[in-house]
């Protein structure tokens, strides 16, 4: 353990107390100089493992690719739902209603999932 100035300080006062109270108190001195080393040593592993902690896990932050990710989910239920109502009332045929209904969803969600799939191969 590297000494610091108050660890230093500490000893000597022990030693100039042993010296003044005797040697009958040597082994309280000692006790009560070695808690505070041991005290010291506590906070030094503890501040250490906070620190080790603090680099291991970061602040979470969100992710652009987070922001991105919402944005295309809010513009695509935005396009796809009055999407779909409009192309409902249009008048088609059934065979083609359901047709162009699929189509979009289809391009949609291809829209979606190529984003995302896109996203994990670069990261």
């Amino acid at each position: 353990m590297p000494r610091t100035s108050s660890s230093g300080d500490e000893l000597r006062a022990s030693v100039e107390a042993r010296r003044d109270l005797g040697p009958e108190y040597e082994d309280s001195l000692v006790e009560g100089f070695l808690e505070k080393v041991d005290r010291e040593l506590d906070r030094r592993v503890d501040d250490r493992i906070a620190a080790r902690a603090r680099e291991a896990s970061p602040a979470v932050r969100p992710s652009v690719d987070a922001g991105q990710r919402l944005a295309l989910a809010i513009v695509s239920l935005t396009l796809g739902v009055p999407g779909t109502i409009a192309v409902s009332y249009s008048g088609m045929g059934d065979a083609l209603l359901g047709f162009v209904l699929t189509l979009m969803w289809v391009g949609i969600i291809g829209v979606n999932a190529s984003f995302t799939l896109g996203r994990r191969r670069r990261g």
